[in-house]
C-alpha cells in the first residue's frame, strides 16, 4: 500500500481514506474506515474519465452488478455512489491469494481439493445467474481463497442475462482463454459463459496449465473457437466433469447445478482453503490483514499506542507479506483489487494490549482497567467478540463493553438469563448467539446490540458450539439441534447420543465438520454437523458426571476426564492418552498451538499437542484441587487459571514459557471466578466485576 498522495481525496462518502491498494487505467483502489472504524476497499473511476458516460454507465452497472448477488461467494458490497462527484464502490477486503497465486506458490490442487472448489464456485455461479446476471470474466485472478472458501470478485464487465455484449469482434473485453467462443466472437452471452469459464479455471488449478494456450493473444483465441482444450494432466474422472465445460456451443455444457453435483468431493475430504499449507498461508495473511488494518494513517513504521509503540510489526512488514505473489493489484482494465480486512479497529489503533516485557515474580501487575460492575454473581463467562466483551445482566439480556477501556457499548434485552452466550466464529463475523426465555435462538451485532434475527423454532435450552454455517444447541428434552446462520432455519434435530437436559446441559466444540458433546453421563461422541449423525462414540471418558468441554485443533479433539485423551477428529482413533495422577482428573483442556494445558488435581501440566509428551508440570500448593470444569485460559505467554471453586484463593497467572508461577490474583473473597481472553488481555469476572488484566 502507498501513501495518499497529491489529488487524492481525503474521504469518499463515510469513508476516510488511509492509503493507495493500487492504481490502473481506470481508476485507483483505496483502503479506507468508515465512521465506526470498519474498514473497506474502495474503487474510485479516476476524475478525468468520469465524464465519459460509456465509462460512467460501465461503473454504474459494476455497482449495480455486484450489489445484487446475494451470495457468500462473492465480495460484499458495503455501499456505492454512481451519481455526482467522484463515483465509487466500497467493499470487502479479501486478504487471501487469488487462485493463480495460490497455484504458483503451493502447486495444483489434488483431486479432492480441486472438487471441493470446482462445487464450490459452482454454486456462487447458481447464486450469480439467480440475479438475472452473466458475470462474464471468470478466472483466476478473480477468485480469491479465504479461510471461509473462495470468493468470485470483480463484476466490471457483468452484465444482464439478456443483455448483448458491448464490443464487436476483436474487441472483447475477457481474458484470453477463459471466455467461450460466443464472447470471443462477440455473441450474446448466457450463464454458459461462465460455465465454460469455469472449466478453463478448474483445468488450470488441477494442472498448473491453461486449457488453451498459444504464442499470442490471437492465436489464443482462434484455439478457443477452433481448436481443442489441453486436458492431458487430467484423471480420467476429472477430464469427465470438466471436459463437458469446455464445449464448443453453450448447448452442450452443464448447468452450474449440473456441475456441482458432478464435482461434489467425497464425504470429509478436506478443503485445500482448511487444511495444509495453503490454509497456512491464507491464515498468516488474514491475520496480517486485521493488524494492518489497525494501524494509523500516519506514522507508517509505528504502531499505535494503544497497540504497544515499538514492540508490533511494522506497516512496511505486514505490507511485505500480503504482497508476497502479488496479492495487491491495481484497478486497471476490468479488474478490481477487492479485500476484507477482518478487524474492526479505529482510528486510535489495534484492540491488542501490548504485552508485559518483564514482571516481578509474586506481584501481580497493575490492571489495565476495572473492576467495572458489570453483572450478578451469578453471571455466565464473558465472551469476547471482537473489540467489546459481552456479559449476561442480571434478570437477562446482555451488556457489552469496550475491551479496551471497560466502558459500556451498549445492552440489549431478550436473552434468558442463566443460559450460555456464544460468538459466531469467523474472520468476518460480528454476532452474538444467545437464547430467550422460549427458546428462541437469538443473533445480535456484537457492534451495536442490535437484533440481527431470530430463530423461533429453535427450542434452545444451550448453547452447545457454532461454526460458520450452524448453531447447535442442546434442548430441554435431551435432543441436538443445528440451526443455520444463514436461513435461520433447523437443519436437524437428533436424540442427544451423550446425556444432556436443561439443568445441566452438555458442553461441545465444533470443527472440521465434527460436533463433539461432552455429556452428564460422562461420555463423549461426535456427530456430522451436516446431518446430525453420530460418527463415533459415544465413548465413556470421565468418572463422574462434571461436563467437561472439548478442545478441538488442528484435526484433534483433546478431552479431559480419566484420562487426558487425544483422538483423532474424524473417526475418534486415539493418537495419545494420559492418565490422571490425581484422583480427581483432568480438567477441561485448553491448547494454544502445539502446546495442550490441562489441570490434574493441584496441578497444572503443559503437553505437546503431537505426542502427549511433557513440557513442564507446576504444583500450585495453595490448591488442594484445582477447578476442572473451565479450561485454563491462555493469551501470549501467560495461562490464568481460578484456584478455587469458592473464590478464596483468587486465580493464579502461569508464565507458559517455563511453567513457573507468575503472580497471584485476588479480588474479594467468595463466589466464582469466570475467566476469558483475547487481544493480549485476561478478562476476570468475579462477584459480577470486570476486571482486565495484562499478560506476558
Amino acid at each position: 500500500m502507498n501513501p495518499l498522495s497529491t489529488g487524492d481525496p481525503l474521504r469518499l462518502g463515510p469513508y476516510r481514506l488511509i492509503g493507495v491498494l493500487g492504481a490502473g487505467g481506470m481508476g485507483k483502489v483505496y483502503l479506507g474506515r468508515d465512521n465506526g472504524g470498519r474498514p473497506a476497499a474502495i474503487k474510485v473511476l479516476r476524475p478525468e474519465l468520469a465524464h465519459d458516460q460509456g465509462l460512467a454507465r460501465r461503473f454504474v452497472r459494476e455497482a449495480e452488478a455486484a450489489q445484487a448477488v446475494r451470495s457468500k461467494g462473492v465480495a460484499r458490497v458495503l455501499g456505492a455512489q454512481t451519481e455526482g462527484g467522484r463515483p465509487w464502490i466500497a467493499t470487502e477486503f479479501l486478504a487471501g491469494p487469488t487462485l493463480d497465486q495460490a497455484v504458483e506458490q503451493h502447486g495444483p490442487f489434488d483431486g479432492p481439493g480441486l472438487r471441493a472448489l470446482g462445487a464450490t464456485l459452482a454454486r456462487t455461479l447458481q447464486d450469480v445467474h439467480g440475479a438475472g446476471l452473466v458475470h462474464r470474466d471468470i478466472k483466476p485472478p478473480n477468485i480469491v481463497l479465504t479461510s471461509s472458501g473462495p470468493r468470485v470478485i470483480d463484476f466490471g464487465i457483468a452484465r444482464p442475462e439478456h443483455g448483448l455484449t458491448l464490443t464487436s469482434t476483436g474487441e472483447v473485453p475477457v481474458t484470453p482463454g477463459y471466455g467461450p467462443p460466443e464472447q470471443v466472437l462477440g455473441h450474446r452471452v448466457g450463464p454458459a459463459a461462465d460455465v465454460f469459464a469455469l472449466g478453463a479455471v478448474l483445468t488450470y488449478a488441477a494442472t498448473g496449465r491453461r486449457a488453451f494456450e498459444a504464442g499470442h493473444v490471437a492465436a489464443v483465441q482462434y484455439e478457443v473457437v477452433h481448436g481443442e482444450p489441453r486436458l492431458d494432466g487430467l484423471d480420467a474422472e476429472l477430464r469427465a466433469i470438466i471436459a463437458p465445460c469446455l464445449a464448443k456451443t453453450p448447448e452442450g455444457r452443464p448447468t452450474p447445478d449440473q456441475l456441482g453435483r458432478a464435482c461434489a468431493p467425497p464425504p470429509r475430504s478436506d478443503r485445500a482453503w482448511k487444511r495444509g499449507p495453503l490454509a497456512e498461508d491464507i491464515a498468516e495473511r488474514e491475520r496480517d490483514a486485521t493488524r494492518l488494518s489497525a494501524l494509523p494513517s500516519s506514522g507508517e513504521n509505528t504502531w499505535s499506542k494503544g497497540a504497544g509503540a515499538g514492540n508490533g510489526p511494522t506497516r512496511r512488514k505486514l505490507l511485505v507479506g500480503l504482497a508476497v505473489g502479488g496479492t495487491v493489484v491495481a484497478a486497471g482494465g476490468g479488474t478490481a483489487a477487492w479485500w476484507w480486512l477482518g478487524g474492526n479497529g479505529d482510528d486510535s489503533g489495534s484492540w491488542d494490549a501490548k504485552p508485559l516485557s518483564k514482571y516481578d515474580a509474586g506481584a501481580a501487575p497493575k490492571p489495565l482497567w476495572g473492576p467495572v460492575q458489570a453483572t450478578d454473581s451469578k453471571a455466565q463467562p464473558p465472551v469476547p467478540v471482537r473489540d467489546v466483551l459481552v456479559v449476561t445482566a442480571p434478570g437477562g439480556g446482555l451488556r457489552a463493553y469496550d475491551v479496551r477501556d471497560g466502558k459500556r457499548r451498549w445492552q440489549a434485552k431478550g436473552t434468558a438469563p442463566g443460559v450460555n452466550v456464544l460468538a459466531v466464529p469467523g474472520e468476518t463475523s460480528e454476532t452474538v448467539l444467545g437464547v430467550a426465555r422460549d427458546g428462541t435462538l437469538l443473533a445480535l451485532s456484537a457492534a451495536n446490540g442490535k437484533q440481527q434475527w431470530a430463530a423461533q423454532d429453535a427450542g434452545a435450552a444451550s448453547l452447545l458450539a457454532a461454526d460458520e454455517e450452524a448453531a447447535y444447541i442442546s434442548t430441554s428434552d435431551g435432543k441436538l439441534r443445528a440451526v443455520s446462520l444463514s436461513s435461520h432455519k433447523v437443519l436437524w434435530s437428533v436424540a442427544s447420543p451423550v446425556r444432556t437436559s436443561a439443568g445441566k446441559p452438555a458442553k461441545g466444540a465444533a470443527a472440521a465438520g465434527r460436533l463433539v458433546v461432552h455429556g452428564t453421563d460422562a461420555k463423549v461422541a461426535a456427530l456430522d454437523v451436516s446431518s446430525g449423525r453420530t460418527v463415533w462414540g459415544p465413548r465413556r471418558q470421565g468418572a463422574d458426571s462434571e461436563v467437561l468441554t472439548p478442545a478441538i485443533a488442528g484435526g484433534t479433539v483433546f478431552l479431559g476426564g480419566r484420562s487426558l485423551s487425544a483422538l483423532r477428529l474424524s473417526d475418534g482413533k486415539e493418537k495419545w492418552s494420559q492418565k490422571a495422577e490425581a484422583g480427581t482428573g483432568w480438567g477441561s483442556p485448553a491448547v494454544d498451538g502445539d502446546v495442550v494445558y490441562a489441570v490434574d488435581g493441584p496441578n497444572v501440566r503443559a503437553r505437546t499437542t503431537g505426542s502427549g509428551a511433557g513440557k513442564w508440570t507446576l504444583l500450585l500448593e495453595a490448591a488442594d484441587g484445582l477447578p476442572r470444569a473451565a479450561a485454563p485460559v491462555v493469551q501470549g505467554h501467560t495461562a490464568w487459571l481460578a484456584m478455587d471453586e469458592n473464590g478464596e484463593d483468587g486465580i493464579v497467572a502461569v508464565d507458559t514459557r517455563n511453567g513457573q508461577e507468575a503472580w497471584p490474583f485476588t479480588q474479594g473473597v467468595g463466589g466464582a471466578w469466570q475467566i476469558a481472553g483475547a487481544g493480549n488481555r485476561a478478562f476476570l469476572l468475579h462477584q459480577g466485576n470486570l476486571t482486565a488484566m495484562p499478560v506476558l
